[in-house]
């Protein structure tokens, strides 16, 4: 609460005077975070072909993981904790904010089923959301490019039938068993080139 005062210029008990308690607080907050994310997602869908949308939806959470990192934090912690009323109001949100990914998903991934693809939004954003709890040691441009990358590539997995070896989605040239190279002193360390995820698998 005395972050939350500082920041706007008063002092951290002086917020009380306008929020009831501590739940009155975060519930604001996130919900001004969930309806920014929602307000951007909109204005995103709007505008573009559906790969051009999804990557920017794609950049807007990424954008807000690195950016808003704390706030994420909390609301995942203590999300649980927030009356009932608020919690369920909040999860509607999300969920709405989710269907804009998913119906654009939809439509670049038409071999996939609609609890499928749901899936695969689920994948991409937890992808995404999965830094938010450990120090990665890359600078903020460099983790925002890889983990853009990560949740495209989870978007565009590809689908598996019941009983498949998930090593079969990949081409028969990838490393299925990959050994540590043997490196002489003085060379340089070789180089593997794996296969895109996004790439159509042939048979």
């Amino acid at each position: 609460m005395a972050d939350i005062g500082a920041a706007a210029g008063i002092t951290g008990s002086a917020i009380y005077r306008h929020f009831d308690g501590k739940s009155a607080v975060l519930v604001t907050m996130f919900d001004h975070v969930i309806d920014d994310l929602s307000r951007e997602a909109s204005e995103i869908v709007a505008s573009g072909d559906a790969l051009a949308i999804l990557r920017g939806l794609i950049a807007t959470q990424v954008r807000f993981v690195l950016r808003d990192r704390t706030l994420a934090q909390v609301y995942h912690n203590e999300v649980a904790n927030l009356p009932e009323e608020d919690r369920h109001r909040l999860r509607r949100k999300q969920r709405l904010y989710i269907e804009e990914w998913v119906h654009v998903l939809a439509q670049l991934r038409p071999d996939a089923g609609d609890a499928t693809v749901r899936a695969l939004v689920h994948a991409s954003v937890g992808a995404i959301q999965s830094v938010l709890f450990y120090q990665s040691g890359l600078a903020d441009d460099q983790l925002a490019a890889l983990m853009s990358s990560v949740a495209e590539a989870s978007l565009f997995a590809p689908l598996l039938a019941q009983g498949d070896d998930p090593r079969s989605a990949f081409p028969r040239d990838y490393p299925r068993n990959p050994r540590p190279p043997i490196r002489r002193p003085g060379e340089d360390t070789p180089s593997v080139r794996l296969p895109s995820p996004t790439k159509p698998v042939r048979s």
